[in-house]
């Protein structure tokens, strides 16, 4: 039960991540994809160290649940904040603002999963907890194309993200708990040194006898892990920011409606986002 607040998180970033495209091109509709490279490439420079703070922090105070309920909240004053917003300046500023505020869930989430179950359950844990927030995200796509259908304009629409990201923390205040105890990932620590220690001694053993072998000692690279998951999320990121543009161009281009991509009021002059901004 825990992790409903987290789908209603992602339900709201599902929403706002096709959304926030669309919205910066609208305002600048001239250089619109180069601010939506400045937004992007904003909000991952300040989430980088921001999210190494976030899990030193929460690791050094053994509190996990307030940063996760810090996350969902700020996420949804910002959220609300950019209803008021019609520069793209102030705009990119709020969104690396609300980024580092909003990447402060996700180390005591891995927390969360890794201290409340044993190792064996951590795949299925994690995989749960993933398939079920994935759910969230793509009814957060889906709601997007149903406000847009009944014709929500700028202002309702980061208003319904805010409020998911409210009922996020509302729920997650009496879902989510600090683990009482944690010591899993000291004991795989453990685990791991000793494995490491007999597959040494296990290898020696056969030198030492004249048996030849091909195995090796190695720990795990996390660093190659690491960077494999730098290039695979700036390969993903690099695709999916500029999709809902690209998608409305192939609808133009086919004869289809735009209203098919973009909600209609989107579609309408900069001076009218002024007003309902």
């Amino acid at each position: 039960m825990w992790r409903l607040g987290f789908f209603f998180h992602e339900m709201a970033f599902g929403l706002l991540s096709i959304f926030l495209s669309l919205y910066v091109v609208t305002i600048e509709p001239s250089n619109g994809l180069f601010y939506i490279g400045i937004l992007a490439a904003t909000s991952l420079l300040v989430a980088i160290p921001a999210s190494f703070f976030w899990g030193y922090i929460s690791d050094k105070t053994r509190r996990y649940k307030r940063y996760i309920l810090l996350s969902f909240l700020a996420s949804a004053v910002f959220l609300y904040l950019f209803t008021y917003t019609t520069s793209i300046g102030l705009l990119i500023i709020l969104y690396a603002a609300m980024t580092v505020f909003h990447v402060a869930h996700e180390a005591p989430k891995n927390v969360l999963v890794s201290e409340m179950y044993s190792r064996d359950n951590w795949e299925r844990a994690f995989a749960f907890y993933e398939g079920f927030t994935e759910t969230g995200w793509l009814i957060g796509l889906f709601l997007g194309f149903v406000v847009s259908q009944i014709g929500f304009s700028a202002t309702n629409t980061l208003f319904l993200c805010s409020v998911l990201n409210l009922v996020a923390f509302i729920l997650s205040i009496f879902l989510v708990a600090d683990p009482m105890l944690v010591f899993e990932r000291s004991l795989v620590n453990i685990e791991k040194s000793v494995d490491f220690t007999q597959r040494g001694v296990f290898l020696a053993s056969k030198i030492l006898d004249g048996i030849s072998t091909n195995e090796r000692l190695k720990r795990e690279n996390i660093n190659a892990s690491c960077s494999g998951l730098v290039l695979f999320s700036l390969a993903t990121s690099v695709l999916f920011t500029p999709m809902p543009i690209f998608v409305s161009t192939v609808t133009v281009a086919a004869g289809l409606p735009q209203s098919a991509v973009l909600p209609y009021s989107f579609l309408t002059r900069q001076e009218e986002y002024a007003v309902t901004c």
